[in-house]
C-alpha cells in the first residue's frame, strides 16, 4: 500500500460532510461513524492474504477463496477509536481486538498512556490501528510504538480525518505504516485541532463536552 490512501468514494465523502455539520446530533453522528468505518474498512483490508478451501456448492465442488493466516487484530486508540472499531467488527467479526489508552495533555499536546491490552502473536497478524483523528500525530505515533514493542510488524493506520502535520509526523516516525483516511484537511489550529475538521470526535460521539 502507498503511505497515504485518501478514500474519495462519494458515499464516504457525503457521510463525512454530514458528520462535519455542527447541527448533526450525537445519535446520527455515531451512526454515520459506524457506516463510514465499514466503507473505509474495505480499503484498509484490500490486500489481505488469501488462500483457497475445497467446498461443495449446491452444484459441484470448487476451490473457493478464503482469508489466509491468523485472524487480523483491530486496535482501538481510546476512546474515540471505538467508533471506528464497532463498524469494522461488523464486517470482520472474527478479528481479535486490542485497546490503547492515550489522552492528550492539553498543555504539551503530548500523549499520556493509561491503558494497553492487545492480542497475542501480533507478529503473525495484520494489525489495524484505528482513531478518527490524526492531528498532531503524537498519540498515533505513541500507539504504533507500543504495538511494535509487542511484536507487530504489519501495521496499518485507519482514521477519518488527517492533518498534514499528523501525516508528516507519522511518515517520519513510522514510514512502514500505511495510512488510510477519508479526508486530508487544511491544518491544525493553535490548540492542535484539525481545521476545518469536525470538532472533538470523542465528545461528539459520546455526547460529552
Amino acid at each position: 500500500m502507498d503511505h497515504l490512501t485518501h478514500v474519495k468514494h462519494p458515499l464516504v465523502q457525503h457521510k463525512l460532510s454530514l458528520m462535519r455539520d455542527r447541527d448533526t446530533s450525537t445519535a446520527v453522528f455515531r451512526q454515520l461513524l459506524r457506516e463510514i468505518s465499514q466503507l473505509l474498512a474495505y480499503e484498509v483490508t484490500r490486500e489481505l492474504p488469501m488462500t483457497t478451501r475445497r467446498i461443495e456448492t449446491p452444484l459441484q465442488a470448487m476451490d473457493a477463496p478464503v482469508l489466509a493466516g491468523r485472524k487480523l487484530a483491530l486496535v482501538s486508540i481510546l476512546r474515540a477509536g471505538n467508533g471506528l472499531l464497532d463498524g469494522i467488527l461488523e464486517l470482520v467479526p472474527s478479528a481479535r481486538v486490542g485497546f490503547v489508552g492515550l489522552y492528550r495533555d492539553e498543555e504539551t499536546l503530548k500523549p499520556v498512556q493509561y491503558y494497553f491490552k492487545v492480542p497475542d502473536q501480533l507478529d503473525e497478524r495484520l494489525v489495524i490501528a484505528v482513531d478518527p483523528m490524526l492531528a498532531t500525530g503524537n498519540s498515533s505515533v505513541a500507539a504504533i510504538d507500543l504495538l511494535k514493542e509487542k511484536g507487530a510488524k504489519d501495521i496499518r493506520f485507519l482514521c477519518l480525518l488527517a492533518a498534514p502535520e499528523g501525516i508528516a509526523r507519522m511518515k517520519e516516525a513510522h514510514p512502514d505504516v500505511p495510512i488510510v483516511t477519508a479526508a486530508v484537511d487544511e491544518k491544525l489550529n493553535d490548540l492542535g485541532y484539525i481545521v476545518p475538521g469536525l470538532g472533538d470526535a470523542g465528545d461528539r460521539m459520546f455526547g460529552t463536552k
